[in-house]
């Protein structure tokens, strides 16, 4: 589905669910699991339905997943970089009311 174009730089390696995943040094996570074949980086949490990267520009959420422990991280806008350890958003995002201004 998605084609790399070729490059003579070393890969970044990282795990998403305990698999390894190589990417392009400055791919972003999400554009690295694309590439491996991986579609559903979270589930819905009404349905538990999967949900793959939509925009890739952080316009829509739907590629929140959790990197090393910090949940609702967006995986199109993160750079992939060597050791990250993802894992797939589980259940509804979390907004912390207390980094919020003004409490809105």
């Amino acid at each position: 589905m998605f084609k790399r174009i070729e490059t003579l730089t070393a890969p970044v390696r990282f795990t998403f669910e305990g698999q390894a995943i190589e990417a392009r040094p400055g791919e972003s996570i999400a554009a690295a699991l694309l590439a491996a074949g991986v579609a559903a980086l979270r589930d819905t949490p009404v349905s538990g339905a999967p949900r793959a990267p939509y925009c890739m520009m952080g316009v829509c959420f739907d590629c929140l997943v959790e990197i090393n422990g910090m949940p609702n991280q967006q995986a199109c806008l993160t750079a992939a970089t060597p050791g990250l350890v993802v894992r797939r958003q589980r259940g509804a995002r979390q907004f912390d009311l207390s980094t919020a201004e003004d409490g809105q």
